[in-house]
């Protein structure tokens, strides 16, 4: 129930935070110059995620070729999955984390939390995968 709550407060903050800056980005720049920065950054998000994405394949690829397990690719992967995602939505907040999330000196700060977080959900016994 806990957990309801908080996707409906984030339904409704981040919009209205991103609206928030919206309005002061275009009061500082004029509206057709925040409009052309937004297509910007989610175009450029756009080819780093997909850069990047390709970067992630290739070296998940070659672990396993080599019999290793690609869990730390597999976690960058995630990363430049959501950061991309990120980077569609509208809004200037959302694209600052995004580019975080695809941006590889800034992606370990993530990993490393969502390591814990899928470390944590093992231990309770909560983490459900599916295996071929």
């Amino acid at each position: 129930m806990m957990r309801n709550k908080w996707l409906w407060a984030a339904l409704f903050i981040i919009p209205a935070v991103e609206l928030f800056g919206f309005i002061y980005v275009a009061d500082f720049l004029g509206a057709p110059k925040t409009l052309l920065l937004m297509l910007t950054t989610s175009v450029i998000g756009l080819v780093m995620m997909r850069f990047e994405g390709k970067k992630v394949l290739q070296d998940s690829k070659r672990h396993v070729e080599e019999g290793r397990v690609p869990g730390r690719t597999m976690l960058d992967g995630l990363c430049i999955f959501f950061g991309g995602l990120m980077l569609i939505l509208p809004g200037f907040i959302t694209d600052v984390i995004g580019f975080t999330l695809v941006f590889p000196l800034t992606r370990p700060l993530y990993r490393t939390f969502l390591l814990r977080w899928i470390e944590k959900k093992m231990k309770n016994g909560t983490f459900t995968y599916f295996r071929r």
